[in-house]
């Protein structure tokens, strides 16, 4: 059987190019998901929130490690989005039960290079993860926009996400 995938016609691009798809990673994937989850951590430290967001993360310092266990976790889904057969983004969703039974998922990173963006690719991801979240019986799915984020914020309303709660953070000391 094949892995599943999404693809994306751009309106962005020339007549004719299409953003391939987006399809499951695999352990061949892990050089390029380690550089891919090293750019996007880089380009969110400087974000309003993205300081204390990289504080808190515990895989800032052993990308290839997260993503590794990503790939061999049964709970874990991990796509890779191409534009004309190369890598240039990807999506990492854990899909878990909640304290009541019922499944959940997180969209818990999701990254596309800056020279890739507006034409498909992370469309092409949220179509691919939602999609699996849905098929895996997910009564809903959580992702995270940091503020002043409009891109990110209006990208996750684009496809029928809103928020939920509001995390409020002060600096002591």
């Amino acid at each position: 059987a094949s892995a599943p995938t999404a693809g994306v016609r751009s309106r962005d691009l020339p007549e004719g190019l299409i953003v391939e798809s987006s399809r499951l990673a695999s352990a061949q994937d892990l050089e390029v998901l380690t550089a891919l989850g090293e750019r996007a951590r880089a380009e969110m430290r400087p974000k309003r929130g993205g300081d204390i967001l990289a504080r808190l993360d515990v895989h800032a310092s052993a990308v290839d490690d997260r993503m590794a266990q990503a790939l061999a976790d049964q709970s874990s889904v991990v796509a890779v989005g191409m534009v004309t057969g190369v890598p240039v983004g990807y999506g990492l969703m854990t899909v878990t039960e909640a304290a009541d039974g019922s499944t959940h998922a997180v969209i818990e990173e999701l990254f596309v290079e800056p020279e890739a963006r507006s034409v498909g690719v992370g469309e092409s991801l949220a179509e691919l993860l939602l999609g699996i979240a849905a098929d895996r019986g997910a009564i809903g799915v959580d992702s995270l926009a940091l503020p002043g984020d409009r891109a990110t914020k209006n990208f996750f309303e684009s496809r029928g996400m809103v928020a939920r709660a509001i995390i409020v953070h002060r600096g002591v000391g």
